[in-house]
């Protein structure tokens, strides 16, 4: 989950890549240049992987490894994400190798543009919106560049001309219509009919919904996760799984990824990790989801310095929040970062049985919840080049029941962000007075990174279902209830004396920047993600204007938060936060009760009314706003190259990361090195 286990938590990443102002609170200095790239709405900067130097060589040569199989798996997303956009990728990347027109007229400066898009949304839809984004070159010019490549150059399947391709990727890049959403979530529409997404081939939702139905067990208390790994089509009338897997769908970068796995599994820490990539390498080659249970099992309870994920994770590019996007992490501990969230699981059972919420639906033993800081080494997949900032996984519900749940804070991805944003003036245009702007820079980042790892530590691992509850019950509102969950588990607590005592903050103030940033994120600022006329899509987006609104409406009454006027523009102003912390503990209760008796009705009804619609007077006013700015509301990362060295005998003697690749040299090597469909 991102910020549900490991994929975006926007609302940090606008925080900190726009809001952090005064002098960062980081102590590392570096001279790295943090600002790679800047084009469209997205910002592409530079992570540092701290302490690399510290780990020992075979730390390091497990690190490349691993980094290696996170690079591999890039083109299977490219195809999850619809079914056209590796061979727009292909096509683009052709024209920008070899074309010699002229590249100083405005059309060939729209065409890097629109491709350098692609390369960021890993397609041809935004990667946060899902909507599709245009080209600003004309027809005729990408007609022209096609025209003037020779055959070769060109991804022409057999027996495909250059007529047939311009036929065939004209619409799906100029039309509108064509492809519109790659995500649909819009409530009465067929959500997969009308998703460009490439998990469901000629089949309604109706039928998805009744195929993955029968396959539940009634009584099952340890269900497998249905659908996770494949494709659902229609052959000659039946449905039918195109299971992921070595010898399957997306064989020929599976079984990249398990050779560098393999040579990954020859340097593993210790037996018990080497055991981890073994029974993934298994399960890649079998496409057993119970075996993927068996290797979440194993990796929730290994605590070895180095960490990865890869595979088959993250459901939210599905609008049923059944099949998983490919993506990868490779980290490993910060050992004194950590100390804050081993504090935190520590005391995990402490929080659980205070919670808010009905004792029904609490835990009564909390398990295995294990929460540190990492260095992020390798991003891959759904995790490149958007990021998130946390991890908490496994997703099965049962799993982290009996045996618990592994979270992490990414903190050398929120320092990039930091000192990449510092001075952008964001506070000064959007928060009230000095007030909130001096709680801003006193505990900004402390309190940013504390949310993250109540969310995800003990956010996502508290609560339980009722018996007989399915895991996905709440369907396409499932992923925003989560996500609203752990965040309302985060704010009550962030606002609680036990941070004081535990150390974690300083004072009992610290909480209000937390609370001032969410409440003027949710209700106003994160509209600058959206573009006119459109209504919030993206799960953590309903998730935070669905938590701010609720409780702006609530808090009516006692003037708890306003909206207030001064020269022509609108502020948020927060009166009472400790009444603002009762409204998040109150909707925290109705949330969980909605997840653990798998309310559907509930979960549609608050989501469409608080988390969906968008006022289009407020939204053009902090578009406006927002414009004048002139900052990029997305950002991203390119990622190190490890240089091998070897002596004479071709034994690695050390790995060092290199930072001086940009960012399109970087999509360009992949694209040639590492593109197996």
């Amino acid at each position: 989950m991102y910020l549900r286990n490991i994929y975006q938590t926007a609302y940090l990443l606008l925080l900190l890549g726009l809001a952090s102002c005064g002098e960062s609170k980081m102590a590392h200095q570096s001279n790295i240049n943090y600002m790679v790239d800047r084009f469209a709405d997205i910002q592409v900067l530079r992570y540092e992987v701290n302490g690399f130097d510290e780990l020992n060589l075979q730390q390091k040569t497990l690190i490349y490894y691993l980094s290696q199989a996170a690079i591999e798996g890039r083109d299977i997303l490219f195809d999850q994400n619809c079914r056209y956009n590796l061979t727009v990728r292909r096509t683009l990347e052709a024209i920008y190798e070899h074309y010699q027109g002229d590249k100083s007229s405005a059309d060939w400066r729209e065409f890097v543009v629109y491709l350098k898009r692609v390369w960021f949304s890993n397609g041809i839809h935004h990667h946060y919106g899902t909507e599709k984004f245009l080209p600003g070159f004309s027809q005729s010019f990408f007609a022209d560049a096609v025209n003037s490549l020779d055959a070769a150059q060109l991804p022409l399947p057999s027996g495909q001309t250059a007529a047939q391709l311009l036929e065939e990727l004209t619409p799906v890049i100029f039309d509108p219509a064509v492809l519109a959403k790659k995500l649909n979530q819009a409530h009465g529409e067929d959500l997969l009919t009308t998703s460009a997404g490439n998990y469901y081939c000629d089949v309604t939702q109706a039928e998805a919904e009744t195929f993955y139905g029968k396959m539940k067990q009634p009584g099952d208390d340890r269900p497998v996760s249905y659908g996770l790994n494949s494709r659902l089509v229609k052959e000659n009338g039946q449905l039918k799984e195109l299971v992921w897997k070595v010898g399957g769908l997306y064989a020929p970068a599976i079984e990249k990824i398990v050779f560098w796995l393999e040579k990954a599994a020859t340097v593993a820490e210790n037996d018990r990790q080497k055991a981890v990539i073994n029974k993934l390498i298994s399960y890649y080659r079998s496409g057993d989801l119970k075996e993927f249970d068996e290797y979440a099992i194993l990796w929730v309870g290994d605590s070895s310095r180095v960490d990865f994920v890869n595979g088959f994770t993250e459901t939210y590019g599905d609008p049923l929040g059944l099949k998983a996007s490919w993506e990868s992490v490779v980290n490993f501990k910060n050992l004194e970062a950590s100390k804050r969230t081993e504090t935190i699981s520590s005391n995990a059972q402490w929080f659980e049985d205070r919670s808010p919420v009905d004792e029904r639906f609490r835990k009564e033993q909390v398990k295995g919840v294990t929460a540190k800081v990492i260095t992020a080494a390798m991003l891959g997949g759904d995790c490149y080049p958007a990021t998130p900032i946390g991890i908490n996984l496994p997703n099965a519900d049962w799993i982290r029941k009996e045996h618990g749940s592994k979270s992490v804070t990414i903190e050398n991805i929120t320092e990039a962000y930091d000192k990449s944003s510092q001075g952008s003036g964001f506070a000064e245009e959007f928060y009230w007075s000095d007030t909130e702007r001096n709680l801003v820079r006193t505990y900004g980042l402390l309190t940013d990174n504390l949310h993250t790892d109540l969310h995800e530590c003990l956010g996502h691992g508290s609560g339980k279902l009722l018996p007989g509850i399915s895991s996905d019950a709440l369907k396409s509102y499932g992923s925003t209830i989560e996500e609203a969950r752990a965040d309302l588990f985060g704010l009550y607590y962030v606002a609680d004396a036990k941070m004081i005592e535990l150390g974690l903050v300083p004072d009992r103030e610290a909480y209000k920047a937390e609370y001032y940033k969410y409440m003027t994120n949710g209700l106003f600022t994160q509209l600058t993600r959206i573009e006119p006329g459109r209504q919030i899509e993206e799960a953590h987006m309903r998730n935070r204007a669905l938590i701010a609104r609720w409780a702006y409406e609530r808090g009516k009454t006692d003037n708890v938060t306003e909206m207030r006027q001064r020269d022509g523009k609108t502020f948020v102003v927060v009166n009472d936060y400790a009444k603002l912390r009762e409204l998040f503990g109150q909707l925290l209760a109705e949330v969980q009760r909605i997840k653990s008796e798998g309310d559907y009705d509930a979960a549609r009804k608050l989501v469409e009314e608080y988390g969906v619609s968008v006022d289009p007077v407020l939204h053009a006013e902090a578009l406006e706003r927002y414009k004048k700015l002139n900052l990029a509301p997305y950002k991203g990362f390119v990622n190190p190259v490890y240089q091998l060295v070897t002596d004479k005998d071709n034994n690695i003697i050390d790995v060092i990361p290199d930072y001086t690749e940009d960012y399109a040299a970087q999509m360009m090597r992949y694209g040639k090195e590492h593109s197996w469909l």
